[in-house]
């Protein structure tokens, strides 16, 4: 079941029987954020979707678990922010990979720093941020202070829609509410002992607020898994991949080899050993992700066209 937004208010839909036919991965169905053909029957409050329309982008992960299946976090998204607490919860290496989902998604990325009320340094966290995301706009902020808000309300015009990203307890939903003007989402207090917080949001919702633009709220993601992000990792270690053209062999595996720009760079200090680390470990985690996803797509072709088999020989029988 789906809540939909349309003109004449909320309605409560289901996907019609011919598109769940058709539908072979969970991607054919729709996501928070996507704009879908309907029917509307207006004196039930009830809908039937019979198809989604092409997204514009989508922010993806892999779904949780054994399984590899595409989950999308959100669609139709112009803006993304990326929160990350300024508190014993921060980490760069988790930006890193939010940065590798976000570049890949077609939406901007913008970094938001909250809880500065909590850290005695905010500045210093930023510059470490700063390094790892060159080009992309750093906000720092504080719901408790009312500190940076107005800087952020800026991104959410009318026609534009915004998903709020990150871990539990970093202040998503604190700042919808702000944004929103009143209390319309609930909120949790983080751990004492480490900083982390409570799944205070359960579940992925489209919020439209008063002035015209659209948030899109989302659960704490601590386990985000990379999905298909060839183009974001790129974006993302462009400095690696400039030194890796650089290296006087092309299939240069940055080990051993001699004259390794990579290697280098290293020795000199002038790219972090943390943040190269990191590049490889999601380079592998990719290239495992592509083997297994070859599998799950050819049982999946096979599924897709036994729908179809079934479909048609259906229609002949009558």
């Amino acid at each position: 079941m789906y809540r939909v937004q349309t003109e004449v208010g909320e309605a409560l839909a289901e996907v019609s029987g011919k598109m769940r036919h058709l539908a072979f991965r969970r991607e054919d169905y729709p996501a928070v954020g996507d704009w879908v053909v309907l029917s509307i029957r207006g004196e039930e409050q009830r809908a039937t979707i019979h198809a989604v329309l092409p997204r514009k982008s989508k922010f993806s992960r892999k779904v949780a678990g054994q399984v590899t299946e595409e989950q999308i976090v959100a669609s139709n998204v112009d803006t993304v922010f990326l929160f990350t607490a300024l508190n014993l919860d921060f980490n760069v290496r988790r930006i890193e990979r939010y940065m590798v989902l976000a570049w890949e998604s077609g939406a901007n990325p913008v970094i938001v720093l909250s809880k500065a009320d909590l850290c005695e340094d905010p500045e210093a966290l930023a510059a470490e941020v700063a390094a790892v995301a060159v080009g992309v706009p750093i906000h720092i902020i504080s719901s408790a202070e009312n500190r940076g808000l107005d800087e952020l309300a800026a991104y959410i015009s009318p026609g534009q829609t915004v998903a709020l990203l990150g871990s539990s307890g970093v202040g998503k939903s604190t700042l919808v509410n702000r944004i929103y003007g009143k209390d319309i989402l609930d909120t949790g207090d983080i751990r004492s002992g480490d900083d982390k917080g409570k799944h205070t949001t359960t579940h992925r919702e489209l919020i439209t607020l008063p002035g015209g633009g659209i948030l899109i709220d989302t659960p704490g993601m601590r386990e985000l898994q990379l999905w298909d992000v060839s183009e974001g990792l790129s974006t993302s270690f462009q400095d690696i991949e400039e030194l890796a053209e650089m290296c006087y062999f092309q299939d240069c595996k940055h080990e051993n080899e001699p004259k390794c720009a990579v290697n280098h760079a290293l020795d000199e200090g002038t790219l972090a050993v943390e943040r190269f680390n990191n590049y490889v470990k999601l380079q592998k985690e990719l290239a495992y992700l592509a083997r297994k996803e070859d599998k799950g797509l050819q049982a999946a072709e096979k599924a897709k066209w036994k729908k179809l088999r079934q479909s048609l020989k259906t229609q002949h029988n009558r």
